[in-house]
């Protein structure tokens, strides 16, 4: 019995000799596939068996299973052919609503032995949202004194798709007094400007229509129009004049809602309804416009939205002040929105190993756990610690993942069980930290001999 015991012994030190070895050199290749985005689900992304060199024998063996980065399980392995698939239909404008490129990661975790294996999914767009302006008629009031060449901002298409598949051109109807200047702005978006080309006569004609289309680059393209209607007023000889060209504010991702922001001024010398600014947004996008509130009679702008820097690190607004015959100016409004630490650091266990031998070797893996942290800079930096005096080390291994593996020899007649509780804390000025608990059986093996106790009779 002892040598039979011995020997099972030897057996677990070798397995899990193997099982160190698997995790250290895990992560070694990332595995890397595209997937357009709309796909049905259960769509075929990749036969990972064949990309690894496995048979789908062999993953069923090592208990192979895929998981997702994020609170949601958007892949699905079959242990019987290898395929991964998606679990659901993807929307890469839902998924990544502000990049230009929309990737999913996940890992593929072996557990016989263990092994952690990188894995990423570009989702492509495809040309499935066409532009679209926020308002299908736009007024626009010109003095019939203002001199040809003169220009005036139109209100931006707004298309969800990126790359080729957003918005590439502006077009303008036929007709005798206007012209289409085209720009790009910060962050590479299209704009459209009127010219005027010739001057306009109030008493000839009151008011003009013309038909604005914003195409994409899709193949085929997408459109969408508005109506530009061209009021044309009684002189007004003098335009309100911004304080300035720019307005530029730095604001706490924090700021509550209500809270000021600044206010835009524009001075026309003008007396009665001339003399009088109103004020708006325009070339301002709608997600901009959710979160701050411009007071038309003030000028001041407000924040009415949950600000989040991990979402939008700055915004761009156009404001526009016209006074009461039709003149108008326009100021720009850049706000840079501040990270603070507003997130905890995010502890998710991978693979845990509930019991093992007390004559485990020092540096046996116990658990797999990653740490994820949404916030920036320091604020998004974390450290791992355990707490109290225990048999067990942290080591960081890739990605924020960390192996708990024993430190020293255990002995179940001392200790037969541990409840080891891993904090999890970032750098932030105020510190958020998180906990997880691991409950870890330490199992008997043959290592004491019995004993006689010695009675006198």
């Amino acid at each position: 019995m002892a040598c039979g015991s011995r020997s099972g012994g030897s057996k677990r030190q070798v397995i899990l000799f193997i099982l160190c070895v698997c995790v250290c050199q895990s992560g070694a290749e990332t595995l890397r596939y595209s997937l357009a985005e709309e796909m049905e689900r259960d769509s075929f992304v990749a036969n990972i068996a064949k990309d690894l060199g496995f048979s789908p024998s062999q993953l069923a063996a090592r208990k192979a299973r895929v998981v997702s980065e994020g609170n949601e399980q958007l892949f699905r392995l079959s242990q019987n052919t290898g395929v991964l698939a998606v679990t659901e239909s993807l929307d890469r404008e839902a998924i990544c609503p502000q990049s230009d490129t929309c990737t999913l990661f996940f890992k593929i975790f072996f557990e016989n032995p263990l092994q952690l294996i990188r894995g990423e999914v570009e989702v492509r767009d495809v040309n499935d949202n066409p532009p679209v302006f926020p308002q299908k008629e736009m007024v626009i009031e010109i003095l019939e004194t203002t001199s040809p060449g003169s220009r005036f901002p139109l209100e931006s298409a707004q298309d969800k798709d990126v790359g080729s598949n957003g918005l590439q051109n502006y077009s303008l109807g036929s007709n005798s007094h206007f012209s289409l200047a085209l720009g790009t702005g910060k962050g590479g978006v299209k704009y459209a400007e009127l010219v005027l080309e010739r001057q306009l006569d109030r008493e000839e004609q009151r008011e003009l229509n013309l038909l604005l289309t914003a195409t994409d680059g899709g193949s085929p393209p997408r459109s969408g129009t508005a109506q530009v209607r061209i009021v044309v007023m009684d002189a007004n000889d003098n335009t309100p004049v911004f304080s300035r060209e720019v307005y530029e504010v730095r604001l706490a991702e924090n700021s509550p809602p209500e809270q000021p922001v600044l206010r835009v001024t524009a001075a026309d010398p003008d007396e009665g309804s001339y003399g009088k600014v109103r004020y708006a947004f325009t070339q301002t996008s709608e997600r901009s416009r959710q979160l701050f509130e411009l007071n038309p009679a003030t000028g001041e702008i407000r924040v009415s939205g949950n600000l989040d820097f991990e979402t939008a690190k700055d915004h761009e607004m156009v404001v526009r002040a016209t006074d009461g015959g039709g003149l108008s100016a326009h100021c720009k409004v850049q706000v840079e929105v501040l990270d603070v630490n507003d997130n905890a650091p995010e502890i998710a266990l991978t693979s845990l190993t509930a019991s093992i031998p007390e004559d485990a070797p020092p540096q046996t893996v116990v658990a797999l756990f990653s740490v994820r942290d949404r916030d920036s800079g320091d604020n998004g930096r974390t450290e791992c610690s355990i707490e109290g005096d225990l048999p067990f080390s942290l080591t960081a291994t890739f990605d924020n993942y960390y192996e708990l593996r024993t430190n020293a020899a255990l002995d179940r007649e001392r200790t037969a069980q541990y409840n080891i509780t891993i904090t999890a804390m970032d750098w932030g000025r105020r510190r958020l930290s998180s906990r997880e608990s691991i409950f870890v059986q330490i199992s008997d093996v043959n290592d004491n001999s019995p004993q006689f106790t010695q009675e006198v009779y």
